[in-house]
């Protein structure tokens, strides 16, 4: 079926409190496994390329993206093409014509001030163009060589107070939250802020994100969706199935060369990943 928009899938997740899960792709086998898994438990779903994938990819963005576009074109769910973590305006630049329909534009790592100036000149742009912005308030961590943080940090986590200041003077659409959990978890020990969640889905019109959400145990992932968000994103969870799985497959089999033996292990293991998450996240349906 034809791309479907991150704002559509990710406003009414938000609407009926439920949450759309958007997985980071690095590989066509990423996008074919997470289409896969949507397909198996008829959910929606959010196809996300980082800049740490265009960096991966030699800087290019349209291969990945072009085979996303077209994997999503043949999906049986609605699937909507989302680029994360973008910190380059060059490459902002290029998401309208690569067949994005969002784009979360990260800032966050600058002081406040900075933080909006910038994120309101590329809502102002991406606005311009039809696109949906996603902006971070707070530290999750883990990103970029940046280590997790502690939770209880001071300033880690992000003030309801500012960010209901920083949503209105910047525009975005949505805003991702620093609530316990960080980037690139390879356990699921995480414990959020399940208060604080509270208080910020209080004061924020906007749907909230959570970051980092390979790190965060189910019944914490499900607590997080009653709680109020409304967009899940996964990463680190995929490629723990595909390196798992070829790790498997290459100890048993260690005069194997050829690649589809490996990817095709590989893509089933994060297939059952993505219907998992799927599962626990609630009853979106397509």
């Amino acid at each position: 079926m034809p791309l479907t928009t991150t704002g559509e899938l990710v406003t009414r997740a938000a609407t009926a409190r439920s949450a759309v899960a958007s997985f980071n792709v690095i590989t066509l086998e990423h996008v074919e496994a997470v289409i896969a898994g949507a397909e198996s438990v008829h959910a929606p779903v959010v196809l996300q390329v980082s800049q740490n994938a265009v960096k991966f990819r030699g800087g290019q963005l349209l291969p990945l993206a072009r085979a996303a576009v077209a994997a999503a074109e043949h999906a049986a769910v609605p699937v909507a093409l989302h680029l994360d973590h973008v910190q380059s305006d060059a490459l902002l630049y290029q998401a309208a014509d690569a067949g994005f329909s969002s784009v979360m534009y990260d800032a966050a790592r600058l002081p406040y001030a900075q933080n909006l100036a910038t994120t309101r000149a590329a809502v102002d742009w991406a606005h311009t163009q039809g696109l949906w912005i996603e902006a971070e308030l707070g530290q999750i961590g883990g990103k970029n060589g940046r280590p997790p943080l502690d939770a209880h940090a001071p300033g880690a986590r992000t003030d309801p107070d500012e960010a209901r200041a920083f949503v209105a003077d910047s525009g975005v659409d949505a805003l991702a939250v620093a609530i316990g959990s960080a980037h690139a978890m390879t356990t699921r020990t995480a414990t959020l802020d399940h208060a604080l969640l509270k208080r910020l889905s209080a004061a924020l019109d906007v749907p909230l994100v959570l970051h980092g959400s390979s790190g965060v145990p189910d019944d914490e992932l499900t607590a997080a969706v009653v709680g109020g968000i409304a967009k899940v994103n996964i990463g680190t969870a995929l490629n723990i199935a595909l390196t798992g799985a070829i790790r498997d497959f290459l100890a048993e089999r260690p005069e194997a060369v050829d690649p589809r033996g490996y990817l095709t292990v590989a893509r089933e293991a994060m297939t059952r990943a993505v219907a998992r998450t799927l599962r626990t996240i609630g009853p979106a349906t397509a």
